[in-house]
């Protein structure tokens, strides 16, 4: 089992579902869910956090991605922007998402890809590819 650390900079939620990938139109762009950490989260409950405070969506931060493989490790680099998988938990987001649905997307792996993703999600993405 992974041990869990204090996040430091910035995390990215990579959540995947059915082949898609959500992204969020926040500042004017189509981007990554992504926040800091408040005072003593680990990177996985900060993904989940910051996805359901935007999307209203339930997510589990299961896996973290190292910057230059994405294989998950279990300590990062101090002030580096982490990147965590998280699988979908529900269909339907709540209510209380800070973004409307339209500012939300669900974006097939190729389309994301050829987006111009961070190195990290972008090889996990053409790694797990439904063919």
């Amino acid at each position: 089992m992974m041990s869990e650390w204090s996040a430091a900079g910035v995390v990215d939620a990579v959540v995947v579902y059915d082949g898609r990938l959500l992204l969020v139109n926040e500042n004017d762009g189509w981007e990554l869910p992504s926040g800091t950490p408040e005072q003593a989260e680990s990177a996985t409950a900060t993904a989940a956090r910051v996805v359901y405070e935007l999307t209203g969506y339930l997510v589990d931060g299961a896996t973290l991605l190292r910057p230059t493989d994405t294989a998950s490790t279990d300590t990062a680099p101090p002030d580096t922007r982490s990147f965590v998988v998280c699988q979908l938990l529900s269909e339907t987001p709540s209510g209380d998402a800070r973004l409307v649905p339209e500012r939300l997307r669900w974006s097939p792996f190729a389309e994301a890809i050829a987006a111009g993703l961070p190195a990290p999600v972008r090889v996990y993405l053409e790694g797990h590819t439904p063919v």
